[in-house]
């Protein structure tokens, strides 16, 4: 029961978390692609992704071995790469505001919604919160999503998760004063 309150209370923690938005020069960035392979359709916009993937756009740049990004009418990508069970896939962007913030995560899958500003990393996922190349946040978990709008996280268990299981999020976070601070 202890252990179930602690999860709880560090996800409602997490919730409440408050951190810079990504860096808004990024949308107007062209979209750069290496990979050993890659498929374009133009008309649907469709780009498919095969190995050693290298995407950048702008601060942001997004590593992996198989991916997909599909862009709709109104410009917006659907980026969604995955690692192999030797690399995961990988993300970082520098944050709007101080040039030396960035925020960086890996994990099995990273997709990444441009329209919604929303950025998901599953399987065994960990972000971090860098300033000046110095920790400042941690969290790690089975799924993370991040909602760049609302400045929110979310650490989720995988659902057969059972409460003897818990705690499966963890996160370590920098007081806000001090980290406010140093920038």
């Amino acid at each position: 029961m202890i252990r179930l309150s602690t999860f709880w209370a560090a996800f409602c923690l997490l919730l409440c978390v408050n951190f810079v938005h990504a860096e808004k020069a990024d949308q107007d960035k062209p979209i750069i692609l290496e990979a050993e392979s890659v498929s374009v359709n133009d008309v649907q916009q469709i780009y498919d992704l095969k190995g050693q993937i290298l995407l950048i756009k702008g601060s942001m740049v997004v590593t992996g071995d198989d991916g997909h990004i599909q862009v709709d009418p109104e410009g917006y990508e659907f980026v969604d790469i995955k690692g192999t069970a030797d690399t995961a896939a990988s993300f970082r962007q520098r944050r709007e505001g101080s040039a030396d913030e960035f925020m960086q995560g890996h994990g099995t899958q990273v997709t990444y919604n441009a329209k919604t500003e929303l950025l998901t990393i599953t399987g065994d996922a960990r972000l971090k919160r860098l300033l000046n190349m110095q920790m400042l946040d941690q969290l790690q978990g089975w799924k993370i999503e991040y909602d760049d709008i609302t400045e929110r996280y979310r650490v989720t268990p995988p659902s057969s998760t059972k409460p003897e299981d818990l705690p499966l999020a963890r996160a370590i976070l920098s007081p806000r004063r001090k980290a406010t601070l140093e920038k």
